[in-house]
């Protein structure tokens, strides 16, 4: 094993011992190796100026986008600052300024759209749970069958973002189609998953699914720019717009903040029933204004 494999192999360990994500175990890993090949320096001879020359070469040559380069950044720090155990100068590796871009929302009618649009029952069970819970990709896949609570009509999500623990709503269409899934494909594992991989040997991955909702769209008429985690957005703005307060939205994604979730303001149809005071005017059909004079 030579001394990059073996750093890795460190910071995979550093990761668990902090009890970071599985998620976070995978990304970091991969945007380390991928720095150090790319540097392709002994590790003890890399600095501050190797990860300036990488993070440029991101941004300049791949195109990336700030958060991408970011989630690099973040990696790098962390391989240096805890695996490597060195000291960096942060003013040097500057964070990318990100914009704040607004995210595209699907109408109920786009959404029932894709999930009428599906490959067959399976598709259709797991992109109608990620919308009707507020699901994010990950919690959806890693979802087991005692995690569907049909009694108290709600989904548990084992171990979320940042570790967390939390409940969200089951619909009760979803619940219905959920049934109907597991009665043509029995699924059977040890551990319990509810949306099995192709050879049923674990749990479906989150590119699976990501898969299946790209696949549905295509048969849409959908043209905007949508992910997997539209899905999630919809499922909070539609609940906004419905009358549910930002605080029970937040609870329900599981953000550790509320800030994340006043986002879904700017995304509702806040402007629904209200008039603009041009319209009220007298020139402009308003009623007569009248004089105190």
């Amino acid at each position: 094993m030579d001394n990059k494999e073996q750093i890795l192999l460190r910071m995979r360990e550093d990761i668990r011992l902090r009890g970071l994500s599985q998620n976070t175990l995978v990304n970091y890993t991969v945007h380390a190796r991928i720095f150090l090949e790319f540097s392709n320096r002994p590790v003890e001879q890399l600095d501050v100026v190797d990860i300036r020359i990488f993070l440029w070469h991101l941004i300049n040559e791949k195109k990336y986008s700030p958060a991408t380069v970011n989630a690099y950044s973040a990696a790098i720090r962390f391989l240096f600052a805890v695996t490597l155990n060195r000291t960096l100068n942060y003013l040097q590796i500057p964070r990318q300024k990100n914009r704040k871009t607004l995210p595209e929302v699907l109408t109920k009618e786009e959404v029932f759209s894709i999930m009428e649009n599906c490959k067959n029952i399976k598709h259709k069970a797991m992109l109608m749970v990620v919308y009707s819970s507020g699901l994010r990709v990950s919690e959806a896949a890693a979802l087991k069958i005692q995690h569907i609570d049909s009694k108290n009509m709600r989904v548990f999500v084992d171990c979320g973002k940042g570790g967390k623990d939390r409940y969200t709503v089951l619909s009760e269409a979803c619940l219905t189609v959920l049934r109907e899934y597991w009665k043509t494909y029995r699924p059977k594992h040890p551990e319990g998953w509810l949306f099995l991989s192709k050879h049923d040997v674990s749990h479906i991955t989150s590119r699976g699914i990501m898969f299946a909702f790209d696949e549905a769209v295509k048969r849409t008429t959908i043209t905007k720019n949508v992910s997997i985690h539209t899905l999630r957005h919809s499922f909070a703005t539609h609940l906004l717009e419905e009358g549910a307060t930002l605080l029970q939205i937040k609870e329900l994604l599981g953000h550790a903040n509320i800030q994340s979730t006043t986002i879904y303001l700017h995304l509702a149809n806040v402007t629904s029933g209200i008039k603009s005071p041009l319209d009220n005017l007298p020139a402009y059909g308003g009623s007569e204004v009248s004089s105190n004079d």
